[in-house]
């Protein structure tokens, strides 16, 4: 039977988040240095370190609101990266803890919506759209994949690697377009089939997530 998670569970799940972006510096860093400015590596790293460190200063009544929690994680990670990624991916965070504000533990069933508010809000801080080549694409088709595994009555672990599928597919799609947000957009048709860094770290961030034993996986 699926249960509900608590504080303890989102600390893991955050735990693991910190170490693969951590792990996935200079990955990052090569991606970036050929369609942004090269410090996405950097970010994460700070990211990380952030995040390791907000877990371990939580007030003992953290997992009384789990939103707030959520939350204060991604205006943690704002205060040590002001770049670009950086503030989006504390935007995310940050929109994602408003769907369980005052809550005490998380139903299965809110995680899609959490997956897109994150989305929701990056598109709206970074002005982005859906095609433009960027870390949306493979946020969006992740939520719309993983709500619908549960919607069908899937197993959470598998409606966890639907999400990341769906996410690397999204990356796959935008791969042989151009950029058009950002420096990436500047390069033009030379970036028509690199990578995009964003989307990397999407899929980097959600196999974390989903590879996490809180979500029924064994992990790696």
């Amino acid at each position: 039977m699926t249960r509900n998670y608590e504080l303890d569970d989102v600390k893991a799940v955050m735990r693991r988040v910190a170490s693969a972006l951590s792990e996935s510096e200079n990955e990052l860093t090569k991606l970036d240095q050929a369609l942004g400015d090269g410090d996405l590596g950097i970010t994460a790293v700070k990211i990380s370190d952030a995040l390791l460190v907000y877990i371990k200063d939580a007030r003992d009544d953290a997992g009384n609101d789990l939103g707030r929690f959520i939350s204060g994680a991604g205006m943690a990670a704002n205060r040590v990266a002001s770049s670009t990624m950086g503030t989006l991916l504390a935007t995310a965070a940050m929109r994602a803890g408003r769907v369980v504000k005052g809550a005490d533990s998380i139903a299965p069933a809110q995680l899609g919506e959490m997956l897109n508010q994150a989305g929701q809000g990056m598109r709206e801080r970074g002005k982005a759209s859906l095609g433009d080549k960027t870390i949306l694409d493979a946020i969006f088709p992740a939520a719309e994949a993983f709500s619908a595994a549960l919607a069908n009555d899937k197993p959470l672990a598998e409606a966890a690697r639907k999400m990341v599928d769906a996410a690397k597919e999204g990356r796959d799609a935008v791969t042989p377009l151009r950029s058009k947000i950002g420096r990436a957009g500047w390069i033009g048709e030379r970036g028509q089939g690199m990578l995009d860094p964003g989307c990397q770290l999407c899929v980097i961030v959600l196999e974390a997530m989903a590879n996490s034993p809180v979500h029924g996986n064994p992990g790696r």
